[in-house]
């Protein structure tokens, strides 16, 4: 019975799985950096190639919607392939789609690579984490997700330094270029450490065409609608066109997915109470880790005007923060109920959020600093005792699937997240212009202090400015706005975050015989 459950029975105490293991950790590491080296220098990629610039942010959003999609096929992908030759091609697809996005001319030949390069780095990510429990016995299990997690963390985290050091040192090919070659290496080493097994090529014929196309247009219409709703409006025609579509697509993904015996994606696994309270820790992990990587830039570009390499270097305080804790969580991991860590972890989180919710216009290194220490030493605890408790318990064949559900859903949360700050801060900047003017024309003082206006402008003051004094104070203004919207986007997000913590006593308490621990 042991031998039916476990498919790697003799590979789970060879040295060489470790080797790797760490492999596919470089792969999942270096598609999720993509993402963010070139979100910092997509104006430079777009004077290079001559693209308009309402058609800029297409480079990304492609890339992420072909990850998307990709990640709840990775468990069937899995069983087609075998964990080992889907990570293998998965990762030598993504080093070649990285290849061709440094060797194209046109906007359109960048758009159809960087599909194929999210595509496969979509895989990548949940093959990772599935490996957690399939490759090592539960005493190994706590080290694994420590490394797998401070990687899928601080990729975001780093991103901007390295993309704007490459910018500007080099070329923007180089974006892409980085990837060739520790690609390659970790796709060869993987091939020749990973466990062997028998590849099933016949489950190809049994394939849901129709799950497979109801799902991915879901999908895509989900992360467009969630891209442009913001800006056009979220009852917009064009909205509401792409958010039906999604409903329509997605209940049909789900209908289909419920009635047949090999569905593309096991949705059942939602099943699994302490599976479904797991992957909705890992959505609102999604909303603030995503939210958080987001607006420092924003704030720090366009309230403070620095460049994306100044940008990375503050951030990477977080960064720090993770590594230093991270041998910390993995201590606790072993002896702690992840419930209580979880717990500790998204309080921890949230109070980080809330700290960064009092910036002003004059808020730099100094101010972010704390805030980005707190959340960096949370952030470990929000993702390592939550994936123990999402997939720690499910049998062997179930985790490639869950793992794909469990990190799409952080992907959703933080595609969701997104939208939702946006969206804060297209509806909320105007009305906080005019409560900031109307504030100043009553010759508030705190206002004036916060806004950086002269105080000797101010005090004493009522009605309207004079045209001179608008035109002097209208950038200052404006600015102070950007930054109050930013301020509730944050408090917002840490609300968000806290009230998650509601649904972990509600969670099973994790046994002491997990799958992994079981089997070895």
């Amino acid at each position: 019975m042991q031998a039916q459950l476990d498919p790697y029975p003799a590979d789970r105490h060879k040295p060489g799985v470790w080797l790797g293991f760490i492999a596919m950790c470089v792969g999942m590491f270096m598609a999720i950096l993509d993402v963010q080296v070139v979100a910092t220098s997509l104006p430079t990629i777009q004077s290079a190639l001559d693209i308009d610039p309402d058609q800029m942010s297409w480079i990304q959003t492609v890339y992420l919607i072909a990850e998307v999609v990709a990640i709840p096929l990775t468990g069937f992908l899995t069983r087609v392939l075998t964990m080992r030759w889907l990570f293998v091609t998965s990762l030598s697809m993504f080093v070649l789609a990285s290849a061709g996005c440094a060797a194209s001319t046109s906007f359109p030949q960048l758009l159809c690579w960087r599909v194929l390069q999210g595509f496969s780095g979509g895989t990548l990510i949940p093959s990772v984490f599935s490996a957690v429990f399939l490759l090592f016995p539960e005493r190994r299990q706590a080290l694994a997700t420590t490394i797998a997690g401070v990687l899928a963390v601080l990729a975001p985290t780093v991103g901007p330094i390295v993309g704007g050091w490459l910018t500007s040192s080099y070329s923007w090919h180089w974006l892409f270029l980085i990837n060739v070659v520790p690609g390659s290496l970790a796709a060869l080493v993987a091939a020749r450490s990973l466990p062997r097994e028998q590849v099933s090529l016949l489950q190809l014929r049994r394939i849901d065409a129709v799950g497979l196309v109801s799902m991915a247009l879901s999908l895509i219409c989900l992360e467009i609608g969630l891209k442009g709703a913001p800006t056009s409006g979220w009852l917009s025609i064009d909205s509401l066109a792409l958010f039906g579509v999604f409903a329509l697509s997605g209940a049909l993904f789900i209908r289909r997915t419920l009635s047949i015996a090999s569905p593309l994606v096991n949705l059942r696994n939602f099943q699994d109470w302490n599976f479904l309270i797991g992957s909705t820790l890992s959505f609102v992990l999604g909303i603030g880790l995503f939210g958080s990587v987001y607006m420092m830039p924003v704030f720090l570009a366009f309230v403070r005007g620095h460049n994306a390499l100044e940008i990375g270097l503050t951030m990477l305080v977080t960064g720090i923060a993770q590594l230093c804790t991270a041998p910390i969580a993995v201590a606790l991991e072993k002896r702690t109920d992840p419930r209580l860590l979880s717990a500790a972890g998204f309080i921890l989180f949230a109070a980080g959020m809330a700290m960064s919710a009092w910036q002003d216009p004059r808020s730099d290194y100094d101010a972010m600093f704390w805030p980005q220490i707190i959340r960096g030493i949370a952030i470990m605890f929000c993702l390592l005792p939550p994936t123990r408790l999402a997939l720690g318990n499910l049998s062997p064949e179930r985790v490639p699937d869950a793992s794909g559900l469990f990190n799409l859903m952080r992907n959703l949360g933080g595609a969701i997240g997104i939208a939702l700050i946006d969206t804060i801060i297209y509806t909320r900047s105007e009305p906080l212009t005019q409560q900031l003017w109307q504030s100043l024309q009553d010759g508030n003082l705190k206002t004036a202090e916060f806004v950086g206006a002269p105080l000797a402008t101010i005090e004493d003051h009522t009605g309207p400015f004079d045209p001179q004094t608008v035109a002097s104070l209208d950038g200052l203004v404006q600015t102070s706005a950007t930054v109050q919207a930013l301020n509730e986007a944050w408090m917002i997000v840490a609300i968000i975050t806290f009230v998650a913590v509601v649904c972990l006593p509600f969670a099973k308490p994790a046994p002491q015989n997990s799958v992994a621990g079981t089997l070895s």
